[in-house]
């Protein structure tokens, strides 16, 4: 990566056969702080870094309920235990590993959005969760859940198991569907597929994460920076998805314009 950390290298994908602008006041926004970041010393580029990926990883853990206090995450982020002289103990191993695993699933994605070459398919969302659980094996070898889960956080109807399949195959070809593409835009189109993704629930864990992710994904890919759900929200996303999309369009909006002015402030204090 180049030392040069931009808001567009950092996120953006690289492709142009899927890219539609994104709405005006997130593209000036977006254009203003990229050429900030460029411009910045390096100190305050890996410290956008680290801040972004700790915040997502905590926020996001927190929708689904595992809340880590901010020294949890930097000892995880700081630390290997396989070379410190002082073993962690079993719950910072479990908690370690978690956010190893979630990092590894950060990497996933944005390699995907840089890929020219890349084709959305059933296996990309399955690599996010082999990222997620590496003990699963690769994505070709990811089964979808047997069983429907009774999950203590969503409350929303779940695709019955024999219907994962074909409900994942329809959420694939509705992503890849240039009409699609072009009547709904890609922000809205991302959405939708998060939140369809969400109601078939195809992994016996961490659907939520892997939906969110994929979200995620589709934003770079098409122009837009990531949208981080605030943990504070959690209650309203959760009935977002047992209701309207346009609630939850709402949210993720939002969740990209906290993200730009979070950013925006982090370069207002250094500039201070």
């Amino acid at each position: 990566m180049s030392s040069k950390l931009s808001l567009k290298n950092r996120f953006f994908s690289q492709s142009s056969h899927f890219f539609v602008r994104p709405p005006k006041h997130i593209q000036e926004q977006t254009t203003h702080l990229e050429t900030k970041l460029r411009h910045a010393s390096k100190e305050l580029q890996h410290k956008y870094s680290r801040n972004l990926d700790l915040s997502w990883i905590a926020h996001d853990s927190a929708i689904e309920g595992f809340v880590y206090t901010f020294e949890e995450l930097e000892i995880a982020f700081s630390c290997d235990p396989s070379s410190s002289s002082h073993p962690m103990d079993a719950n910072m191993e479990q908690i370690y590993g978690e956010i190893k695993n979630y990092r590894a699933a950060l990497h996933f994605i944005r390699q995907c959005v840089v890929d020219p070459n890349l084709s959305v398919t059933t296996d990309i969302i399955k690599g996010i969760y082999a990222a997620l659980h590496p003990e699963a094996g690769e994505a070709k070898s990811i089964k979808y859940r047997k069983e429907t889960p009774q999950h203590r956080l969503y409350f929303h109807e779940y695709a019955p198991p024999d219907k994962i399949s074909s409900r994942m195959a329809q959420i694939i070809d509705w992503v890849n569907d240039p009409i699609v593409l072009k009547k709904r835009g890609p922000f809205r189109m991302a959405v939708r597929a998060h939140y369809d993704l969400l109601r078939v629930f195809p992994f016996p864990q961490n659907s939520g994460k892997v939906a969110r992710l994929f979200l995620n994904l589709l934003l770079l890919r098409n122009g837009y920076p990531p949208a981080i759900i605030h943990s504070t929200e959690r209650q309203r996303y959760y009935e977002a998805l047992k209701g309207s999309i346009t609630t939850m369009e709402t949210i993720v909006l939002e969740s990209i314009e906290n993200g730009l002015a979070s950013i925006q402030k982090l370069i207002r204090d250094y500039e201070h």
